[in-house]
């Protein structure tokens, strides 16, 4: 595979920031003017309080995405239970898309659960995520809609979970 995911050093966070954003906004996820936005560019602070991992080019070096790893009950986990990992703000670079990025981002937050010895996994998407929900539901996800909810009016968010 020429893509290596690895915990995000310094020099990949402004590039990090970038390709969330880019994701994000220009898949219509999110608004260019919300607060969000500036959640997602924060690669700084997601590295610090949590886990960013990056996919990089292994013969280039790139960033081609990243995925933010907390381990629930902590700041940045809004779904997952104490024993559990969870995995928010999954982007990968438009340039990079079919290159099984964001697929192995997600097998690298399954690795660091297990490596963590937490029982299995659990985080929200959106509904209209759908080339995200097929990753997951590949990678043996399953949605478990007794756990959806809405961090504010009209924001409706899916759960899926995997336990290990």
């Amino acid at each position: 595979m020429d893509i290596v995911i690895r915990h995000a050093r310094e020099e990949d966070l402004e590039a990090a920031g970038r390709v969330s954003v880019e994701a994000f906004v220009g898949d219509g996820f999110t608004s260019p003017g919300s607060g969000y936005v500036d959640l997602l560019r924060d690669t700084a602070r997601r590295s610090r309080e949590a886990e960013l991992l990056v996919a990089v080019d292994a013969v280039e070096g790139s960033v081609l995405g990243c995925v933010t790893f907390a381990v629930g009950g902590t700041e940045w986990a809004d779904i997952a239970d104490p024993h559990e990992g969870e995995i928010r703000m999954l982007a990968t670079a438009a340039a990079a898309r079919g290159r099984g990025v964001g697929e192995a981002l997600v097998r690298a937050a399954i690795g660091r659960s297990r490596e963590l010895g937490l029982a299995g996994m659990a985080f929200s998407t959106r509904p209209d995520m759908t080339n995200a929900h097929r990753i997951y539901e590949r990678l043996g996800f399953r949605r478990t809609p007794e756990r959806d909810w809405a961090p504010y009016p009209g924001m409706d968010l899916m759960v899926y979970t995997m336990a290990f």
